[in-house]
């Protein structure tokens, strides 16, 4: 297959605005305010919510649920990439998530105080959908571009998603804001959120079709012979042989790790923050959230020129200490105001952080590899395992102490250790064990 097919690009940095909508619209946005809604006792306003029999917070439910699907697709992910790597279907597991993801969305259209349990549930299999198919997206990235692309096409794909989620969510917020416009009783407040979840499970389904019709299913022709899961676990030990010998893509990994414990758990909890910290209104949270995915847009493109003029590695030391500096910033505020500037700079290195990121791994795997999902399974356990300890972290945190405003101080040590493990990745000599690999190959 020829790498850099426009058609096959352009199909694969659609997925990133089809799916772009979850992130939006159930991680950020309307869920978690309609959530906390429905989680507060209209009586007595209090937010202890009963799931399976354990009395919690809310927000640490919240916390907890998010942590519980990564760690579920953590531990899958290794194994299911190697089949799929083995068997050559990797298009067809990217479609079964996608699919869990995006019907468990449509499922939360009867998210209610009588189905609380069932619908947090469905939020986790909607996490688990989405971050399920993620990995087997993103390790199309070296089968489908050469490397001199990869910066530019991953933040492509990212700035389609904020584009992409943004027009939803601005057909959302009409229909919450102004329900008389599409027929619907002022008073039927929680009708409008639900068809919000139902558009955004609608949205995902209908659009990936686009990418699934265009993208490769097998893009090395492998033809399996014997067990898939037999063979599936062969092939990951070969990979994670590879790995071994590639001390700097560890080392990589190790400061991904941390810095992304810190970028993620601010992602999925920073609505929450605003509702239970600042006591912002429903509008100013959302219209903070439109704010972040425009400038996002910018930033994932201005990293990409940055790491062009002075590497990568040095371009993700800069948005990581401006990070540190967001969570500094982050335990002072206020206001809404502060609030407002501190999402501007979020949205800033947001985008930039997780684009180069993504192609930053893309380098430094070896070129001759064809068990690309196996490979990136790694980067996907790494993300997802510290999606899970960030959140459970901040949220531990914040039960213990009964602020959130602690829990962003404990984000900055996550970020400090990620920014000095990627001041100790060597870029020539991640180049020179990959040539050293490829030279045993042969």
């Amino acid at each position: 297959m020829q790498k850099n097919n426009p058609t096959i690009t352009n199909a694969w940095c659609f997925y990133d605005w089809a799916n772009s909508v979850y992130s939006l619209v159930i991680t950020s946005t309307i869920f978690p305010i309609y959530y906390s809604a429905v989680a507060t006792n209209p009586e007595t306003k209090s937010t202890i919510v009963n799931f399976l029999g354990f009395n919690l917070e809310s927000s640490v439910l919240f916390s907890y649920a998010v942590s519980g699907a990564f760690l579920i697709i953590a531990i899958l992910s290794p194994f299911l990439t190697s089949i799929a790597d083995y068997s050559g279907r990797k298009k067809l597991f990217m479609q079964l998530f996608c699919y869990l993801g995006s019907l468990s969305c449509v499922g939360l259209y009867f998210f209610t105080r009588d189905t609380f349990t069932f619908s947090v549930i469905l939020f986790v299999l909607a996490s688990i959908g989405f971050s399920g198919s993620i990995v087997f997206y993103n390790a199309y990235l070296p089968e489908i571009a050469t490397e001199d692309q990869f910066d530019k096409l991953s933040a492509r794909g990212f700035s389609m998603g904020y584009i992409g989620s943004v027009l939803l969510l601005i057909f959302n917020l009409a229909m919450i804001l102004k329900p008389e416009w599409f027929g619907i009783a002022a008073e039927n407040k929680s009708l409008p959120p639900r068809i919000a979840f139902l558009t955004t499970g609608l949205w995902w389904f209908g659009f990936a079709q686009y990418s699934f019709y265009h993208l490769p299913g097998n893009v090395y022709n492998r033809k399996p012979q014997g067990s898939w899961i037999l063979n599936g676990f062969k092939e990951l030990q070969k990979v994670l042989n590879q790995v071994k010998q590639l001390p700097m893509l560890k080392r990589f990994l190790l400061a991904f790790f941390f810095y992304n414990m810190g970028v993620q758990t601010v992602m999925y909890v920073a609505t929450i923050f605003g509702i239970e910290e600042l006591h912002l209104e429903d509008s100013a949270l959302i219209l903070t959230i439109l704010i972040i995915q425009l400038v996002a847009i910018a930033g994932a493109y201005a990293f990409a020129f940055l790491s062009g003029r002075f590497g990568n590695i040095r371009a993700l030391i800069v948005a990581v200490v401006i990070w540190i500096g967001i969570c500094v910033g982050a335990y002072f505020i206020r206001g809404e105001l502060d609030f407002y500037v501190l999402a501007t700079v979020v949205g800033t290195v947001m985008g930039g952080v997780q684009s180069l990121s993504r192609s930053t791994y893309s380098k430094l795997i070896p070129a001759t590899t064809i068990d690309h999902a196996s490979f990136f399974s790694f980067y996907d356990v790494t993300e997802k395992v510290s999606i899970v300890l960030g959140t459970l972290a901040y949220g531990l945190v914040a039960q213990l102490t009964g602020s959130m405003r602690n829990s962003i101080l404990a984000l900055i040590i996550f970020f400090a250790l990620g920014l000095i493990l990627l001041s100790m990745v060597r870029w020539k000599r991640a180049i020179a064990a990959q040539q050293e690999l490829k030279a045993n190959a042969v």
